[in-house]
């Protein structure tokens, strides 16, 4: 299990970045949201899905992540610098947080979701997650709770019910005018 943070303040391939982060409170989503303008990176990254390379990381590009309250999940979208969704990448958790120093957290659990604009749902990392629960390397109970997590996500991700895919515009459009004015457009390459 490892701890991430939304800022990602301690990866190495950020250049220049503009960070924000606010708590939301509405009736279809409680807890905190980040937005990480990366605005220049050292080199791109790609993701292989398949037969589809797609870039995640680029000068421009922007992570939000979803940090909801008493959930065991959080979600980081991606947008590409033109302001279009890349990706939503759902990291299964054993839990979410906050503090002070760096921002909103999650223990991040082996099991992963992938949710592309098209529609195409991927799973990652099921074979490391059978992989710790035969070597019991985490509590059974955490694996119990991962597991269900990650089905019950995927169903709703196939079934087109899971309503923060909806929120994610919204809530990066608000995020966006934390930024100084000249953030505020998507920037051109």
């Amino acid at each position: 299990m490892k701890r991430k943070y939304g800022s990602r303040y301690d990866w190495k391939r950020i250049v220049e970045r503009n960070y924000t982060e606010r708590y939301v409170d509405e009736e279809s989503f409680k807890g905190y949201v980040s937005l990480l303008h990366m605005e220049e990176v050292t080199e791109p990254l790609f993701v292989q899905y398949g037969n589809k390379s797609i870039c995640v990381v680029d000068d421009g590009y922007y992570w939000m992540q979803h940090f909801p309250e008493s959930r065991h999940y959080s979600v980081t979208t991606t947008f590409n610098s033109d302001g279009h969704i890349v990706q939503w990448y759902i990291d299964i958790s054993k839990g979410v947080g906050y503090c002070e120093e760096n921002g909103p957290w999650m223990d991040d659990w082996i099991l992963d979701l992938v949710l592309l604009p098209d529609g195409q749902v991927i799973e990652l990392d099921v074979d490391e997650f059978e992989e710790a629960r035969a070597g019991q390397l985490l509590p059974a109970k955490d694996l119990e709770q991962a597991w269900k997590e990650f089905i019950r996500l995927k169903e709703e991700l196939l079934a087109k019910r899971f309503k923060l895919v909806d929120q994610t515009v919204i809530h990066f459009k608000e995020l966006k005018k934390s930024f100084p004015v000249e953030e505020q457009a998507p920037q051109k390459k």
